[in-house]
């Protein structure tokens, strides 16, 4: 679909032309698939959030119009973007769209839980030449990202699959996304540093949590008690999935301080989610039912949140145990170990190969991740990207090349993988509650 319409073509009945507009109100695919069999329909234009015009092929000359009241005028406080998810897709896809978009939505799951084992193995892998240049690798990965995105923004701007409206959509929001991404990798680098190795995982569970709470509040989405208990059953595998393994630590160990600032990491990373949605969300309203191109998004956040990160590198870099005075110098050796060159060529064995595979792969789980939250929502991406934990969990138990010896099975993963997939079944097979409250706006819509 593009920025403000799409047509869908069909063939026209052998007759004498004329034109017929006919304002009629979209319910479902349904429906617009039988005006198709009445009428030889030669196209839809979605003039407006709920509305379609059908420029049809009569079997006889003249021109009618058949009006049932005057469309609705777009309101920020009463607009439904589920709605005009559901019924863009059921206008753009006709009477097979739901089967479609189920398909879309499996594929795109599983590529999530794909790229997602991919990106935690590779990065232990990654981290095999590069051990002591972690900061570094992390500080590629996030400037590197914006040159890669902007140049694929560029190539789909030339292909017309990214248009001026899309640009032209105001930038706050997006500067809150690389706000929230900065804010978070701070924090979450802060209490890493701090806190064993078994509670972060059992932490890294209020993420689900912060979650549902947001899309409660700020997306009006309304949950069932099957799917808050499908949520709890994923939240529950992951903790005994990978705690189990750990006889050490505790999530006291370190203090309640440094396990709320981690919680409050999860916290950002859950905002910065919501938010992505709600940006698509409010760019369907803007662009008369178009979507919002992806890279539209990971572009400008991205060179966003490069930003903060410049700003906060002077704590960054002390938290890692590098004097910010060090720090071109600390860059510099990094380098020279990513490419394997001069002195660092006998102690970085496996670069660049190695971080290059996982900068890839990462980027292909960030696009993954935002391809997910725009066809579904920030949830079901959580839920899908939390599948992948106990995968890598397993895979770490095999032969690995330049890991070593493998890592044992942990006591509970059996019982922790159960609980999670039944979770996840839960969850998706359980009907969605039509939401009872108003989405929240980032903006107010443009009104013509």
């Amino acid at each position: 679909m593009s920025a403000s319409f799409r047509r869908v073509t069909a063939v026209a009945v052998e007759s004498q032309v004329a034109n017929h507009h006919i304002s009629r109100r979209v319910t479902s695919s349904i429906g617009v698939s039988r005006i198709n069999q009445r009428r030889g329909v030669r196209g839809i234009v979605l003039r407006s959030s709920r509305w379609v015009v059908f420029e049809a092929v009569g079997q006889k000359g003249g021109r009618e119009k058949e009006n049932r009241g005057p469309p609705p005028q777009p309101r920020c406080c009463s607009f439904d973007r589920n709605h005009l998810r559901h019924e863009v897709v059921a206008v753009a896809e006709g009477g097979g769209g739901g089967v479609d978009r189920r398909g879309e939505l499996m594929v795109a799951i599983a590529a999530t839980v794909v790229l997602g084992v991919g990106n935690r193995v590779l990065y232990k892998l990654a981290l095999v030449p590069l051990k002591q240049y972690p900061f570094f690798l992390a500080q590629l990965a996030t400037f590197g990202y914006v040159l890669v995105y902007f140049s694929i923004l560029y190539f789909r701007y030339q292909a017309g699959k990214v248009t001026d409206e899309m640009l032209s959509l105001p930038k706050f929001p997006l500067v809150a996304v690389g706000l929230l991404e900065a804010l978070a990798a701070a924090s979450g680098m802060a209490a890493g540093a701090i806190l064993s190795g078994a509670a972060i995982p059992i932490l890294s569970q209020s993420f689900l949590v912060w979650q549902l709470v947001l899309s409660y509040i700020f997306l009006g989405r309304r949950y069932s008690f099957k799917q808050l208990f499908g949520c709890f059953l994923v939240a529950v595998g992951v903790m005994v999935t990978v705690a189990s393994g750990s006889g050490t630590g505790s999530l006291m160990e370190a203090g309640l301080f440094w396990s709320i600032i981690m919680i409050i990491s999860f916290l950002l990373q859950a905002a910065d989610t919501v938010l992505k949605e709600t940006i698509f969300l409010d760019a369907a309203q803007r662009l008369k039912g178009g979507t919002m191109d992806l890279f539209v998004i990971n572009s400008f956040g991205s060179a966003f949140q490069a930003v903060f990160i410049c700003l906060l590198l002077p704590f960054l870099s002390n938290l890692w145990g590098i004097p910010f005075n060090q720090l071109p110098s600390y860059l510099k050796d990094g380098a020279a170990c990513f490419l394997n060159v001069g002195i660092m060529s006998s102690r970085c064995n496996g670069a660049p190969l190695l971080p290059l595979l996982f900068i890839i792969v990462n980027m292909g789980f960030n696009i993954s991740l935002l391809h997910l939250i725009k066809i579904s929502s920030a949830v079901v991406t959580c839920l899908a990207s939390t599948f992948s934990v106990p995968i890598s969990v397993y895979l770490f138990t095999l032969p690995l090349p330049y890991l070593g010896v493998a890592s044992s099975l942990p006591p509970g993963f059996v019982a922790g993988a159960i609980i999670l997939a039944t979770g996840v079944v839960i969850y998706t097979w359980t009907p969605s509650l039509n939401s009872s409250s108003k989405p929240f706006s980032l903006v107010n819509p443009r009104t013509k």
